[in-house]
C-alpha cells in the first residue's frame, strides 16, 4: 500500500527528487498522457535498488522511464510510481575503447562522447531519441546497426533488489528484444566496446546519419518513432503505403505524410486518438495484405 509520506522520506535519505501527482506528458516524446502517483528521479544504482526493494516489498505498482521515446501513456495516467532514469543518472566514462554509461544517459550523448573520444561504432545510432538503458532494453537499431553489436555487459537489479552484472551472451538480443524486456530485471548501466577512429570522420558520419533522418522522418512532430515493428518478410511503412493510409487521422493523431511508419501527434492528440488510429491501421493492413502489424512502443499500464 502506498504511503507517500514514507516514500518521500526514503527519497530524502537517498537524495532522490520526488514529484507527487506528476504529469507524464513532458516525460514521453509523444507528448500526451495523464499523471502518475509520484515520479522519482533516480540518482544511482544503489538508490534504484533500495527503491525497487521498497516498492516490491510493499506491493506498490511501479514503472521505469528513461527518455520516454518508445512509450505510450494512457490518458488516465499510471496508478503507480514512476522511477525516472534521467539526467540525475546519466554519467558516461571511457577507459581505452570501452565506454561505461549509466542507464539514464541519452544515446545521442553517448554517441557524441564516443566521437569526442575518437571511438567509432555508434555513428548509425546517432539520433535515436532514447537513453542507453532504453536502447539495450529494446535492442534499438538503425541503418543496419543495433546496440547488440557493441554491447559488452550490463549492470542490472534483479527481482530481489540485488545489483548484478550480465554479459552480452546472456541477454537474448534479437530484433527489438532483450531478456530485460520480459524478465523484470532493471538495467542500471551499460558497457560498450568500440574501436579507435578519427574524430573528424566519425563526426561526418554522424552528421550524415542525422541528415538522413531529418530528410526522411517527421522529426518536427511528437511521436514515438517507428510505430510498428518490422513484420517478417516486409516493412510496416511499405505495407501502410500500399494501403494508401498516409495522412489518415484520428483526432490529433495522424499517419505521417513524410514517413508512413510514423504515427505523429499533430499537437493535440490524446492516447485514445493514437490507439484508435493504430488499431485502424492494423485492421486495414491485415485485411488488404494479410500481414499482422505489432506496436513497437510499450503501453504503460
Amino acid at each position: 500500500m502506498l504511503n507517500i509520506e514514507e516514500l518521500t522520506g526514503l527519497c530524502s535519505k537517498l537524495g532522490c527528487r520526488i514529484t507527487p501527482e506528476c504529469s507524464l506528458r513532458e516525460y514521453i516524446t509523444f507528448r500526451f498522457g495523464g499523471t502518475c502517483r509520484a515520479l522519482i528521479s533516480v540518482n544511482s544504482a544503489v538508490s534504484a535498488a533500495k527503491l525497487l526493494r521498497y516498492l516490491r516489498e510493499n506491493s506498490i505498482k511501479f514503472g521505469i522511464l528513461g527518455r520516454g521515446s518508445n512509450v505510450i501513456v494512457p490518458d488516465s495516467g499510471f496508478d503507480g510510481i514512476i522511477l525516472l532514469f534521467g539526467s540525475d543518472f546519466a554519467r558516461i566514462t571511457t577507459k581505452g575503447t570501452e565506454m561505461h554509461c549509466q542507464a539514464g544517459a541519452l544515446l545521442a550523448s553517448a554517441c557524441v562522447h564516443a566521437q569526442q573520444s575518437g571511438l567509432t561504432g555508434m555513428e548509425n545510432l546517432f539520433g535515436i531519441p532514447g537513453t542507453v538503458g532504453g536502447a539495450l532494453y529494446m535492442n534499438a537499431g538503425a541503418y543496419g546497426s543495433e546496440i547488440k553489436d557493441i554491447i559488452v555487459s550490463a549492470e542490472y537489479i534483479d527481482l530481489d533488489g540485488e545489483i548484478k552484472t550480465m554479459s552480452r551472451d546472456e541477454m537474448d538480443l534479437s530484433y527489438r528484444h532483450s531478456v530485460f524486456s520480459e524478465s523484470g530485471k532493471v538495467i542500471t548501466s551499460v558497457t560498450l566496446r568500440l574501436s579507435e577512429g578519427d574524430p573528424d570522420a566519425i563526426k561526418q558520419a554522424m552528421n550524415e546519419c542525422m541528415a538522413k533522418r531529418s530528410s526522411k522522418q517527421p522529426l518536427e512532430y511528437p511521436s514515438a518513432g517507428s510505430t510498428f515493428k518490422r513484420p517478417e518478410g516486409s516493412y510496416a511503412s511499405l505495407l501502410i503505403d500500399q494501403c494508401g493510409l498516409k495522412g489518415m487521422s484520428c483526432g490529433g493523431a495522424m499517419v505521417s505524410e513524410k514517413h508512413s511508419g510514423f504515427v505523429i501527434n499533430k499537437g493535440y492528440a490524446t492516447c485514445a486518438d493514437v490507439l484508435e488510429l493504430c488499431e485502424k491501421i492494423k485492421n486495414i493492413v491485415k485485411e488488404k495484405t494479410g500481414y499482422i502489424l505489432e506496436l513497437e512502443p510499450v503501453i504503460l499500464k
